[in-house]
């Protein structure tokens, strides 16, 4: 039997983030079974989101997924769009396609659509995956960064599709917890994000590490410091340049990732003296992350809020060590002194701590053991083939 499963999310490719690629990983594991004599999938996806750019088409064929972009390429405007019209959409591909179950990707514009086509189709399944890494105070940006505004016109909205949702996954405890706090009804299940292990295993020459390196700048001596993500306040790129400040001039600073933060976050480097030892790389391809993250010392991301943290899942998969701060999903998976190391939120001197322990030749033992064990903690609980088989499970039992 083909299940037909209609997505709702508010961003998708070629606009990547964590919930992006989440979407990507789990659809093409679960679209190549033969499940009819014809040889078709065991799933048919088709997927609603916000157009957000005007070079994107409103429709076009991703992977295993069809795609419907609504608005009019203009930004969050489009995520205001989506929320408004997703389910009228929605509705004309029903009476088309007849669907199985609606999967809305996060509490945001887009869940607020598929609640609203749950309301009046009380009989599709909806299942709602949490993905999101804001503390639910940042979302006030929505509405001029007004609190009082977001708990009033906003929060309602997301709470509606914890009230309506048949079945929730969360991808950490944090999250879980979040949605029990907003009255979510139906059972939770922890189905965490995941990494394609088979990128990690597959072996790079030392002579290409060597020409990136060369590249670079990187010179024999140089200790190297990377991070990779969004340039957006949560992810704290601005303690890791302070950071230099307390650490010798060999340390230098790797930032992979575009964001609003760019601009601000390069003068910082300038007024704090450390210009020099940053590098800002906001263009690199996702499929080039990998030898990036192999050149490098240390994994760091001191995040204020995190859902889960996909970048120290990637981190320590490449066999690198993390420095993280105990906030949102991250402790599922970063115990400190066993699978990574924990700094204190906001403050530059206790990561400079933390990097100094690292490189400490007399640790050296220590930080290995700690490096074995963040590896195998992800090949065993974080591996995208086991977390698609159990999406799947979610979508045949429904």
């Amino acid at each position: 039997m083909i299940k037909k499963i209609l997505i709702f999310s508010t961003a998708y490719l070629p606009l990547i983030g964590g919930a992006e690629v989440a979407i990507k990983e789990i659809t093409d594991r679960m679209g190549n079974e033969d499940f009819s004599a014809r040889g078709g999938p065991a799933f048919i996806w088709d997927m609603i989101t916000a157009r957000i750019k005007r070079d994107l088409p409103k429709f076009e064929r991703l992977g295993n997924i069809n795609v419907y972009r609504i608005g009019l390429g203009l930004g969050a405007l489009d995520k205001i769009i989506l929320a408004m019209f997703g389910a009228f959409k929605a509705r004309r591909l029903d009476k088309k396609n007849n669907y199985d179950a609606i999967w809305s990707i996060m509490a945001s514009q887009a869940s607020i659509g598929a609640a609203f086509f749950k309301i009046f189709n009380k009989n599709k399944k909806l299942i709602l995956t949490l993905q999101e890494g804001d503390e639910e105070e940042h979302l006030a940006r929505y509405v001029f960064n007004i609190k009082f505004l977001y708990k009033l016109l906003v929060r309602p909205w997301h709470r509606l599709v914890f009230k309506k949702a048949d079945k929730v996954t969360a991808i950490s405890n944090y999250l879980k917890e979040r949605a029990i706090k907003n009255g979510v009804k139906a059972p939770v299940e922890i189905i965490p994000n995941g990494v394609d292990i088979r990128n990690y295993e597959l072996r790079i020459m030392n002579h290409e590490l060597n020409r990136l390196k060369n590249k670079l700048g990187i010179k024999k001596n140089d200790k190297i410091l990377i991070t990779t993500g969004r340039l957006v306040k949560k992810n704290a790129v601005d303690d890791i340049i302070r950071s230099l400040t307390c650490l010798d001039r060999n340390i230098k600073f790797i930032s992979l990732g575009a964001g609003p933060d760019f601009d601000k976050l390069k003068n910082l480097a300038k007024e704090t003296g450390v210009d020099k030892r940053v590098l800002f790389l906001p263009l690199v391809e996702n499929k080039d992350v990998i030898k990036y993250l192999k050149i490098a010392d240390i994994f760091i991301r001191p995040s204020l809020s995190e859902g889960l943290g996909n970048s120290f899942l990637e981190a320590m998969a490449a066999g690198i060590p993390v420095i993280g701060t105990p906030v949102g999903g991250i402790p599922d998976f970063l115990i400190n002194n066993e699978t990574g190391f924990f700094c204190e939120v906001q403050n530059p001197k206790s990561i400079a701590e933390k990097v100094n322990y690292i490189l400490d030749e007399k640790n050296k033992e220590a930080v290995l053991k700690v490096k074995e064990n963040a590896c195998r903690l992800v090949a065993e609980k974080y591996n995208w083939d086991k977390i698609a088989e159990k999406m799947k499970n979610i979508f045949n039992i429904l």
